[in-house]
């Protein structure tokens, strides 16, 4: 292909991109204009078929940079996804396909929301990781698709970026390529006011391929991504670029970055291209055909179709409808005691002997989150991936991974430690991704490792992200309970289990179910008290209610496995197990302030724990049969 056509290409992206960003009056033009030259030659080399968008050995493209969202919108349509011209006017507006930062399952063509810097890259590796694991058990000859990643300086400089590079190098992951916007202009400014360091050096470091390029040079770029195909290793290319890349006036200027260039400024750009001034939004005809003659995956998929066999075919078939029915589920006895963490892991173990699809793994606590499937291996030939302490990079690789096509993937941590990764939560939620998050020590229950170990806020936290539906089991019963109902979620669910072993109830109960969010676990004829729970808090109340029917007061008991669950029920069934005739007290060893959304009167935590053995702390913090029974009377 002639230089001049791709320079023409290139051009066509750039003022789209600047068309975009000026009719919206909001959005950033600098990125998409500097990176015009690297996409246009990358567009040779993606093996993508825009009439299935979901093929599964088509190469994945992340764009970490929401920045770049207006390269992004350009690219979809110059390839033919279902992104028009009209859509592109509607830039940045309510309810159009093109957002101000793009959205998995919202627009055609784009495969992960990304959102936050860093994030993308991350998710490059969980795809990268997939395919990998993909590759192993269909086979090299199935799956040989790429990953690549467009990211900018902001994306390298987050330190989920490194987590995951990290991760990509120790895995060798030779299928991934990292193309490196290195402009060297941030939002206020130029990088070096806060940034000095070696990148080559850094990704050197940790076992990268390595290229550095002029980001503008057609013969370069195609021969670093050449090379970066065809490397043992995951590869960063540094594309040294301009921002703002044939800007008349500002190209290189920070103000390229996150403003309008401005009607004189593109009409200026346009004259020195070559382009009518007075025209905007436009796709020469040569250019789209051009593009057109690029995309080549109709025939690809057929090709790839053709070649599996019947094997094959019904392993990926497998894989991509799991029977959930398959899973034989482990039963416990009624008044064994068991932790939840415990029961989980045995609950985890029935899933995966049942569901070959599904894998997953800790920050480096297996042991202790009790999330190791036993004897099914390492990843990447076994089903154990081993993330290290790098709790938000799982989190976004996990998303990515279940968003590949193949897999249902957990991640797991201790609970306090979901701080590090609620962005990545977050993005889950958004995007509809059916990411399990198994996170155990719930509560100050925890005990000796104190404060800094012990979750106060994060229940309450979680469950008031839309979307996101946070189990917190009673026992191992209802956390069988609970895993059915998630299994079968299109949407993030959590795990919080229990550190200390809980006892596992009689199943008494009396309206609803796990499914609903809330049940009535026990009923009492005449009942003025209503005390929900949830966890090992679910215990107290039964006990506790055992109690004061002695001083005459008789109280139903309702557990909360799923607050999120139970606020989507409607009057009706919430009537049916929270009765309006009764005074209602929530009980809860955390922060537990949502309950007051039913609850009269919440008791929960004030404060911080501390360090101490847990049976101190709940005696101390009030948590007793003693203290419950006291405060409920007083507040009576």
């Amino acid at each position: 292909m002639s230089k001049q056509l791709l320079q023409k290409q290139a051009d066509t992206i750039r003022f789209l991109a600047a068309d975009m960003v000026q009719k919206a009056n909001s959005g950033h033009p600098g990125a998409p204009m500097g990176m015009a030259d690297i996409a246009t030659v990358l567009s040779s080399h993606l093996n993508i078929n825009p009439a299935n968008e979901k093929w599964l050995n088509r190469d994945r493209l992340v764009f970490s940079g929401g920045h770049a969202t207006g390269l992004v919108y350009s690219l979809l349509h110059l390839w033919g996804f279902d992104v028009s011209l009209s859509d592109m006017r509607q830039f940045r507006q309510f309810e159009s396909k093109t957002p101000g930062h793009p959205e998995y399952g919202h627009t055609h063509g784009v495969e992960i929301t990304t959102g936050p810097l860093g994030q993308g890259i991350a998710n490059a590796v969980g795809f990268a990781m997939a395919s990998k694991y993909a590759q192993n058990t269909l086979g090299k000859d199935v799956i040989n698709h790429n990953v690549y990643c467009l990211c900018g300086d902001g994306d390298l400089q987050e330190g989920i970026s490194y987590e995951a590079c990290a991760t990509a190098g120790h895995l060798k992951l030779d299928n991934l390529v990292i193309i490196y916007d290195s402009n060297e202009i941030t939002i206020e400014g130029d990088t070096s006011i806060a940034w000095s360091e070696n990148v080559k050096k850094r990704f050197q470091a940790i076992d990268f391929e390595v290229l550095e390029i002029d980001g503008h040079n057609f013969d370069q770029i195609e021969k670093a991504i050449v090379t970066g195909k065809s490397s043992s290793k995951p590869t960063l290319i540094i594309a040294n670029t301009a921002i703002g890349k044939g800007a008349a006036t500002m190209e290189g200027s920070h103000h390229t970055h996150g403003a309008p260039l401005g009607e004189d400024e593109i009409k200026a750009s346009k004259i020195k291209a070559g382009f009518d001034p007075e025209e905007s939004f436009v796709v020469p005809y040569d250019i789209k055909g051009a593009f057109d003659k690029l995309v080549k995956g109709v025939e690809a998929e057929q090709a790839w179709n053709a070649s599996l066999s019947e094997e094959t075919k019904a392993k990926i078939q497998e894989l991509q409808n799991p029977n959930f029915d398959a899973i034989e589920y482990p039963t416990f006895e009624e008044g064994s005691s068991v932790a939840t963490r415990s029961s989980n892991h045995k609950i985890l173990n029935a899933i995966a002997k049942g569901l070959p699809g599904f894998l997953g793994g800790s920050a480096d606590l297996a042991p202790s989150n009790k999330t190791e499937l036993s004897g099914m291996g390492d990843f990447p030939n076994g089903r154990n991936i081993h993330f290290g302490i790098k709790e938000h990079a799982m989190a976004a690789m996990t998303n990515a991974m279940n968003l590949y096509g193949l897999f249902r993937v957990y991640s797991a941590t201790f609970f306090v430690f979901s701080d590090y990764l609620k962005p990545s939560a977050r993005i889950a939620a958004l995007s509809d991704i059916p990411h399990h998050f198994v996170w155990t020590h719930d509560s100050i229950g925890v005990g000796e490792d104190g404060p800094t170990h012990q979750p106060i806020e994060h229940l309450s936290q979680f469950r008031a992200l839309p979307n996101f539906y946070t189990f917190r089991p009673a026992d191992a019963t209802e956390n069988v309970e609970s895993w059915k109902v998630a299994l079968k979620m299109n949407a993030p669910t959590a795990f919080v289990c229990s550190r200390q072993n809980l006892e596992v109830l009689k199943d008494t109960r009396e309206v609803g179910t796990v499914a609903n969010g809330a049940y009535l676990l026990k009923k009492r004829e005449g009942a003025t008290v209503t005390i929900m729970a949830s966890g090992s808090e679910v215990m107290l109340a039964l006990q506790t209610s055992c109690q004061l029917e002695k001083d005459g007061i008789k109280a139903n008991i309702v557990s909360v496995p799923c607050f999120d669950l139970l606020v989507e029920q409607d009057k009706e069934y919430i009537d049916s197990i929270i009765d309006p005739n009764t005074k209602v007290f929530a009980v809860e060893a955390a922060r537990g302030m949502e309950y007051y959304r039913f609850a009269d009167v919440v008791y929960g935590m004030d404060s911080f724990g501390a360090s101490a053995p847990a049976g101190k702390l709940f005696e101390k913090f009030g948590f007793t049969i003693e203290a419950l029974q006291e405060k409920i009377k007083n507040d009576l």
